[in-house]
Protein backbone atom coordinates (compact mmCIF):
# COMPACT_ATOMS: atom_id res chain seq x y z
CA UNK A 1 0.00 0.00 0.00
CA UNK A 2 1.11 3.05 -0.88
CA UNK A 3 1.02 6.53 1.31
CA UNK A 4 1.80 9.81 -0.20
CA UNK A 5 2.52 12.70 1.75
CA UNK A 6 5.09 15.48 2.80
CA UNK A 7 6.11 17.71 5.21
CA UNK A 8 3.32 19.19 8.04
CA UNK A 9 1.09 15.89 7.12
CA UNK A 10 -1.74 15.64 10.19
CA UNK A 11 0.10 13.11 12.13
CA UNK A 12 -2.85 11.02 13.02
CA UNK A 13 -3.74 11.06 9.60
CA UNK A 14 -0.53 9.68 8.62
CA UNK A 15 0.36 6.93 11.54
CA UNK A 16 -3.22 5.73 11.86
CA UNK A 17 -3.09 4.22 8.58
CA UNK A 18 0.38 3.30 8.03
CA UNK A 19 0.07 0.90 11.29
CA UNK A 20 -3.31 0.20 10.37
CA UNK A 21 -2.00 -1.60 7.14
CA UNK A 22 1.10 -3.05 8.61
CA UNK A 23 -1.19 -4.76 11.29
CA UNK A 24 -3.68 -6.02 8.16
CA UNK A 25 -0.36 -7.57 6.98
CA UNK A 26 0.17 -4.89 4.06
CA UNK A 27 3.35 -3.84 3.60
CA UNK A 28 3.02 0.28 4.09
CA UNK A 29 4.88 2.58 2.00
CA UNK A 30 5.62 6.18 2.91
CA UNK A 31 6.69 8.41 -0.19
CA UNK A 32 7.41 12.23 -0.53
CA UNK A 33 8.67 14.18 -2.97
CA UNK A 34 11.90 13.45 -1.49
CA UNK A 35 13.03 10.42 0.76
CA UNK A 36 13.44 12.10 4.29
CA UNK A 37 12.36 12.09 7.74
CA UNK A 38 8.91 14.18 7.36
CA UNK A 39 7.51 16.42 10.42
CA UNK A 40 4.06 16.03 10.82
CA UNK A 41 1.18 18.26 12.27
CA UNK A 42 -1.41 17.88 15.19
CA UNK A 43 -4.58 19.53 14.36
CA UNK A 44 -7.00 20.15 16.76
CA UNK A 45 -10.57 21.48 17.42
CA UNK A 46 -10.30 23.64 20.48
CA UNK A 47 -13.37 25.97 19.97
CA UNK A 48 -11.27 28.04 17.22
CA UNK A 49 -13.82 28.75 14.11
CA UNK A 50 -11.13 26.79 12.21
CA UNK A 51 -8.62 24.01 13.67
CA UNK A 52 -5.39 24.77 15.63
CA UNK A 53 -1.96 23.60 13.96
CA UNK A 54 1.02 22.24 16.36
CA UNK A 55 4.23 20.35 15.77
CA UNK A 56 4.12 16.87 16.06
CA UNK A 57 5.79 13.28 15.45
CA UNK A 58 8.13 12.61 12.91
CA UNK A 59 8.55 10.03 10.40
CA UNK A 60 10.74 8.10 7.83
CA UNK A 61 9.27 8.30 4.14
CA UNK A 62 10.58 4.89 2.47
CA UNK A 63 10.71 6.18 -1.27
CA UNK A 64 10.44 9.42 -3.31
CA UNK A 65 7.78 10.12 -5.21
CA UNK A 66 10.39 9.71 -8.72
CA UNK A 67 11.07 6.39 -7.71
CA UNK A 68 7.43 5.30 -7.02
CA UNK A 69 6.08 2.64 -9.65
CA UNK A 70 1.96 2.88 -9.04
CA UNK A 71 1.65 -0.50 -10.65
CA UNK A 72 3.31 -1.81 -7.24
CA UNK A 73 0.82 -0.76 -4.94
CA UNK A 74 -2.63 -2.32 -4.62
CA UNK A 75 -4.29 1.20 -3.13
CA UNK A 76 -3.52 4.36 -2.14
CA UNK A 77 -4.00 6.35 0.83
CA UNK A 78 -3.75 10.19 0.89
CA UNK A 79 -3.46 12.06 4.53
CA UNK A 80 -4.45 15.31 5.08
CA UNK A 81 -3.14 18.03 6.70
CA UNK A 82 -0.77 21.12 5.22
CA UNK A 83 0.93 18.61 2.98
CA UNK A 84 -1.69 18.35 -0.15
CA UNK A 85 -1.33 21.85 -1.03
CA UNK A 86 2.25 21.70 -2.07
CA UNK A 87 3.03 17.88 -2.28
CA UNK A 88 0.45 18.52 -5.70
CA UNK A 89 3.26 20.47 -7.28
CA UNK A 90 5.99 17.80 -7.14
CA UNK A 91 6.16 16.52 -11.38
CA UNK A 92 5.86 13.02 -10.55
CA UNK A 93 2.26 13.23 -8.27
CA UNK A 94 -0.03 13.12 -11.09
CA UNK A 95 1.79 9.84 -12.72
CA UNK A 96 1.35 8.22 -9.23
CA UNK A 97 -2.72 9.73 -8.23
CA UNK A 98 -3.83 9.01 -11.62
CA UNK A 99 -2.44 5.19 -12.10
CA UNK A 100 -5.19 4.49 -9.11
CA UNK A 101 -7.70 5.84 -10.54
CA UNK A 102 -7.34 4.98 -14.04
CA UNK A 103 -7.14 1.34 -12.70
CA UNK A 104 -10.18 1.30 -10.40
CA UNK A 105 -7.49 0.72 -7.46
CA UNK A 106 -8.84 1.97 -3.96
CA UNK A 107 -8.10 5.35 -2.89
CA UNK A 108 -8.33 6.62 0.26
CA UNK A 109 -8.57 10.79 0.46
CA UNK A 110 -8.89 11.99 3.74
CA UNK A 111 -9.81 15.68 5.41
CA UNK A 112 -7.52 18.42 3.04
CA UNK A 113 -6.27 15.45 0.68
CA UNK A 114 -8.89 16.74 -2.04
CA UNK A 115 -6.49 19.55 -2.23
CA UNK A 116 -4.16 17.54 -3.73
CA UNK A 117 -6.41 16.28 -6.21
CA UNK A 118 -7.93 19.33 -7.31
CA UNK A 119 -4.30 20.18 -8.05
CA UNK A 120 -4.10 17.35 -10.39
CA UNK A 121 -7.40 18.70 -12.36
CA UNK A 122 -8.65 15.17 -12.03
CA UNK A 123 -12.12 15.16 -13.19
CA UNK A 124 -14.70 13.56 -10.67
CA UNK A 125 -17.65 14.52 -12.23
CA UNK A 126 -20.48 11.63 -11.49
CA UNK A 127 -18.62 10.82 -8.17
CA UNK A 128 -19.75 11.91 -4.70
CA UNK A 129 -17.47 12.49 -1.98
CA UNK A 130 -16.65 14.56 1.61
CA UNK A 131 -13.72 16.12 2.60
CA UNK A 132 -12.84 18.91 5.87
CA UNK A 133 -16.07 21.30 5.22
CA UNK A 134 -13.50 24.12 4.19
CA UNK A 135 -12.67 21.92 1.39
CA UNK A 136 -15.84 22.21 -0.04
CA UNK A 137 -15.17 24.71 -3.31
CA UNK A 138 -12.25 22.24 -4.04
CA UNK A 139 -14.65 18.85 -3.90
CA UNK A 140 -16.60 21.14 -6.97
CA UNK A 141 -14.14 22.04 -8.22
CA UNK A 142 -13.19 18.38 -9.60
CA UNK A 143 -16.80 18.16 -10.81
CA UNK A 144 -17.70 16.39 -8.00
CA UNK A 145 -20.84 16.42 -5.72
CA UNK A 146 -20.26 17.08 -1.82
CA UNK A 147 -21.84 15.00 0.76
CA UNK A 148 -21.69 16.65 4.22
CA UNK A 149 -21.62 12.95 5.91
CA UNK A 150 -18.27 12.38 8.06
CA UNK A 151 -17.29 9.59 5.67
CA UNK A 152 -18.23 8.80 1.91
CA UNK A 153 -17.87 5.37 -0.03
CA UNK A 154 -17.81 5.97 -4.21
CA UNK A 155 -16.67 3.07 -6.07
CA UNK A 156 -12.76 2.64 -5.37
CA UNK A 157 -12.51 5.85 -3.32
CA UNK A 158 -13.14 6.79 0.37
CA UNK A 159 -13.24 10.00 1.14
CA UNK A 160 -13.46 11.41 5.45
CA UNK A 161 -13.83 14.76 6.76
CA UNK A 162 -10.70 14.39 9.33
CA UNK A 163 -8.80 12.55 11.76
CA UNK A 164 -11.88 11.42 14.39
CA UNK A 165 -13.54 9.74 10.97
CA UNK A 166 -10.42 7.65 10.69
CA UNK A 167 -11.50 4.27 11.81
CA UNK A 168 -14.76 3.89 9.66
CA UNK A 169 -12.34 5.46 6.82
CA UNK A 170 -9.65 2.72 7.34
CA UNK A 171 -12.55 -0.11 8.13
CA UNK A 172 -14.14 1.03 4.51
CA UNK A 173 -10.70 1.00 2.54
CA UNK A 174 -9.67 -1.95 4.21
CA UNK A 175 -13.28 -3.30 2.47
CA UNK A 176 -11.87 -2.44 -0.87
CA UNK A 177 -8.55 -3.63 -0.58
CA UNK A 178 -10.29 -7.30 0.23
CA UNK A 179 -12.44 -7.21 -3.09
Amino acid sequence: MLIVTGDAVEALEVYYPYYRLQEEGYEAVIASPTKKVLRTVVHDFEGWETFTEKPGYQIQSHVSFADVNPADYDGLVIPGGRAPEYIRLDPNIGRIVNHFFETGKPVGAICHAVLLLSGLKLKLADHKMTAYPACRPDVENLGAEYVTDQLHVDRNLVSGQAWPDLPGFMREFLKLLGK
